[in-house]
C-alpha cells in the first residue's frame, strides 16, 4: 500500500493508492485532530472567560448605562408620552434633545395648561397665555419637572449635569443591590443643582429598587420611595412607588436604606401613573 501526508502548517494532506489504510495510522490522525481541535476550544474559552466583565469591577457608569438599556427608556428620547397622575394629565414629547413637558389641569369650566419646554415655562389659562411673575413661574417649572423627571427614570441619569458615584453595595429584604448616588454640576444642573440622590439598583436585573433623595425647594426634605408595581408600555419600563419619608429628619441620606428595614419610615403617600400611553416618532 501506498500513502503519502502532507503537512504544512495547520493543513494535512493525506493521499492513498488503496483503501487498505494501517490502523494505527488512522489513529494517530484521529489523535491529531482530536487534540487541536481541544486546544483550540480552550483557547477560545479563556479568551471569552477574560473578556467577560466581572460584575464585581462594574462602575457607577456601565450600571446605570445597562439600567438605562433594561428598562427601555432610552425609546423615549423620541417619544410622546402622556399618563394621568392624581387629578392632572400629563404630556412629554421629546425629539432629538428638543421637548416639552406638559400639565393640565380643568377646574371647574377652566383648563389650565403649564408648558415647560427648550424656551423657558408658560402657563395657558383657557387657550390664552397668562403674565405670572418669575418667582411663580419658577414654583410651576419645578413642579411639572418634577413629575416627569420621576416618571421616567433612569432615563436622564447620563445628563451632562449628573455626577455618579458607586457607594457599594447593599442588601435589602434578601435581595442585593448596587448603591449609587447622583449629584450634579452647578451648570446645566438647573435651580435644583444641590439636590442628592442615592438609587439603588438590583445587581440580578439592573432595574431600580428604591431611590432616596435629599431636596431643598418648599422647606428641603428627605424621602424614600420603593418600586411598587411596574408597567411595560410598548417596550418601556415605567414604574410606581411607594412613597416615605424618616420620621426623624436628623437621618443621613446614605442610611435609609437600612432605616427602612428596621419599619423606621413613614408611608405618605403612593405614586400611580394611570392610563399610560407612548407614541413613538
Amino acid at each position: 500500500m501506498k500513502f503519502y501526508i502532507y503537512l504544512h502548517k495547520d493543513t494535512f494532506l493525506l493521499r492513498l493508492n488503496n483503501c487498505n489504510l494501517d490502523v494505527t495510522i488512522i489513529t494517530l490522525l484521529i489523535n491529531f485532530l482530536f487534540m487541536k481541535s481541544l486546544f483550540i476550544l480552550c483557547f477560545v474559552s479563556i479568551f471569552l472567560f477574560s473578556c467577560k466583565p466581572s460584575e464585581n469591577n462594574l462602575s457607577a457608569q456601565e450600571i446605570i448605562d445597562a439600567s438605562i438599556r433594561v428598562s427601555g427608556v432610552d425609546k423615549i428620547a423620541n417619544a410622546t408620552l402622556s399618563f394621568n397622575f392624581r387629578d392632572k394629565y400629563y404630556v412629554a414629547s421629546r425629539n432629538n434633545g428638543s421637548f416639552e413637558l406638559n400639565r393640565v389641569l380643568i377646574n371647574n369650566n377652566d383648563t389650565i395648561i403649564d408648558v415647560l419646554s427648550n424656551s423657558g415655562f408658560k402657563r395657558i389659562k383657557n387657550s390664552k397665555p397668562l403674565q405670572i411673575q418669575d418667582a411663580m413661574a419658577s414654583k410651576f417649572s419645578e413642579s411639572v419637572n418634577s413629575v416627569h423627571y420621576f416618571s421616567i427614570l433612569p432615563y436622564g441619569l447620563n445628563d451632562k449635569a449628573v455626577q455618579k458615584k458607586l457607594l457599594g453595595e447593599s442588601k435589602i429584604k434578601g435581595d442585593k443591590y448596587y448603591k449609587i448616588e447622583i449629584t450634579f454640576s452647578k451648570e446645566n444642573g438647573g435651580v435644583d443643582y444641590d439636590d442628592i440622590f442615592i438609587y439603588w439598583i438590583k445587581k440580578e436585573n439592573f432595574k431600580i429598587g428604591f431611590v432616596a433623595y435629599r431636596y431643598n425647594t418648599n422647606g428641603g426634605g428627605i424621602r424614600f420611595r420603593e418600586v411598587r408595581k411596574e408597567h411595560f408600555i410598548a417596550g418601556v419600563s415605567l414604574v410606581d412607588y411607594n412613597n416615605y419619608k424618616p420620621i426623624n429628619s436628623s437621618i443621613k441620606l446614605n442610611n435609609l436604606d437600612r432605616i427602612f428595614q428596621k419599619g423606621e419610615l413613614e408611608k405618605i403617600s403612593e405614586i400611580k401613573l394611570e392610563d399610560i400611553k407612548i407614541i413613538f416618532n
